[in-house]
This record gives structure tokens, C-alpha cells and sequence, in this order.
């Protein structure tokens, strides 16, 4: 019997405790802002207000990628003073496109033009390509070159199995004695 009227008790308290305890919180509260609102004080005490960032100072959301061997190309060729600094993107993407290493064309021209600064009149050629004695080869434009030269080598050269600068030049310049490809490799070693 005596443990049915604890069980009775505690199931009647409880509720009983609980509504206590939130009536006596409510009072604490209504208290607290009562007193504030008497005495002018405010209830965000300790609390610090700043004013919102003007549009100015908001953080773009855009990235912009960029490829790095793009610009060591035209950082190469700005270097030299090559004619050729504007068409640093035409070299990257047409090595792209025909799966050729990106500093081959510009070591070639190098080698054999410094940069497009010792060529025939008018002909874009800056890869000595195609000139033999008095026949020359000419083209449109630095891109169209660029194009041109680059797709060349892919097919005639590397399809081949000519894939370095000493393979390259026994077709390229076959008279030479091994200067042309050091000098190749060198330059394409400055453009790493």
C-alpha cells in the first residue's frame, strides 16, 4: 500500500513541479525586462551591432581558369620580343590538338628565326619550313603558320616515331650535325 501511494504522489507532484517551474521562469523573465525597461537599460547588453558590408566590398563568386603554359609562352616570347607574344594560345591549343609537347614550336623557331625576328618578308615563317635554297614557303598569317607547322609535325613526324628534337631533325634539317637538335632541347628547357 505504501509503495501505491508513493506511485499516486509522484504522478500527481510532478505535474504540479513542472507548471511551477515554468510559471516561476515566466516571472523571472517578465521581471528581468520589467526592471530594464524601468530603469532605461537595454536587454542586449553585451551585445555589439555592426553595419552590413556596402556592395563594393563583396567577394566576387566567378574563377577563372587559366592555362599556365599559355602564359609561359607568352612570357617566353615577350622575353625575345617575338612577334609571336599574341599567339602564345594558338601554339598551346594547337600542340593540344594534334597531341605535340607545347614547347616544341616555339624552341623550333627559336632555332631557326629567333622568334620570328630573322624571316623572309612577308611570310610567317618562323620555322625555317619548307624554305629550301630559293623556295619558300609562305603563309597567311602567324596563326595559319602555327596551325600548319604544328599539324606537320604531328603527321610527318611524330606518327612516325620521330617524337624528340634528334629524331625530329634527321627529316627536319638532315645536314645537320646534332647543333640543331641541342639547341631545340635547350630552349625547350627554358620554357618549363
Amino acid at each position: 500500500m505504501r509503495k501505491i501511494l508513493l506511485s499516486t504522489s509522484f504522478f500527481i507532484l510532478t505535474p504540479i513541479l513542472l507548471f511551477a517551474s515554468i510559471i516561476y521562469f515566466l516571472f523571472l523573465s517578465y521581471d528581468s525586462k520589467l526592471h530594464n525597461n524601468l530603469t532605461g537599460q537595454s536587454s542586449n547588453r553585451g551585445v555589439a551591432f555592426a553595419a552590413l558590408p556596402s556592395v563594393e566590398n563583396v567577394l566576387g563568386d566567378s574563377i577563372v581558369f587559366k592555362d599556365i603554359r599559355v602564359e609561359i609562352v607568352k612570357q617566353f616570347f615577350a622575353k625575345y620580343k617575338s612577334p609571336l607574344e599574341s599567339f602564345a594560345q594558338n601554339v598551346v591549343e594547337d600542340a593540344d590538338k594534334y597531341d605535340l609537347d607545347y614547347r616544341l614550336l616555339p624552341a623550333i623557331a627559336m632555332q631557326e628565326s629567333n622568334l620570328c625576328k630573322k624571316i623572309v618578308t612577308d611570310s610567317y615563317n618562323c620555322w625555317g619550313f619548307g624554305i629550301y635554297g630559293k623556295k619558300v614557303t609562305r603563309f597567311e598569317s602567324y596563326p595559319e603558320a602555327i596551325s600548319t607547322v604544328t599539324k606537320t609535325l604531328a603527321n610527318n613526324y611524330m606518327a612516325g616515331g620521330l617524337n624528340t628534337p634528334e629524331e625530329i631533325m634527321k627529316k627536319y634539317t638532315p645536314s645537320n650535325n646534332g647543333a640543331w637538335a641541342e639547341s631545340v632541347n635547350y630552349f625547350m628547357s627554358l620554357l618549363q
